[in-house]
């Protein structure tokens, strides 16, 4: 049974999959079931280039970054997008990355303990909270 708003990625051909609406099925791609991906939460091991962090930026907007130390954006290893997720899992914001842009995302006015997600291109799906 799969839950909304989880990520599911093919190991054999790469196709990343978010679930809109759940279903009791097993999700399956180039004839193999696809690998649920479950975020990384620490970041210590990796200079702390991974984890979503909130802050107000210089415009005094809301913004997420990834990582307290700027992630890589080249075109061997990059940030694919940012997501936000609101508490109740009934509101997300996606948008895309691309090598050379900063890994970084202006949102609107936080819902709560809004959830940040990222993924990686070489290390995976990273996430962190708002205060």
């Amino acid at each position: 049974m799969t839950k909304k708003l989880e990520l599911y990625r093919c190991n054999i051909c790469g196709n990343l999959v978010e679930v809109i609406l759940p279903g009791d099925g097993e999700l399956v791609c180039c004839g193999e079931a696809m690998e649920h991906l479950k975020a990384k939460l620490n970041d210590a091991e990796s200079n702390e280039k991974h984890v979503p962090v909130f802050i107000v930026n210089e415009q005094g907007k809301n913004e997420i970054r990834v990582g307290s130390t700027p992630h890589p954006m080249e075109e061997s290893h990059y940030i694919t997008f940012i997501e936000t997720i609101s508490p109740d899992y009934n509101r997300a914001e996606l948008q895309y990355l691309h090598p050379g842009e900063e890994a970084k995302m202006i949102i609107g006015e936080k819902l709560g303990k809004t959830l940040a997600r990222e993924f990686c291109n070489i290390h995976g799906l990273w996430e962190g909270q708002s205060d």
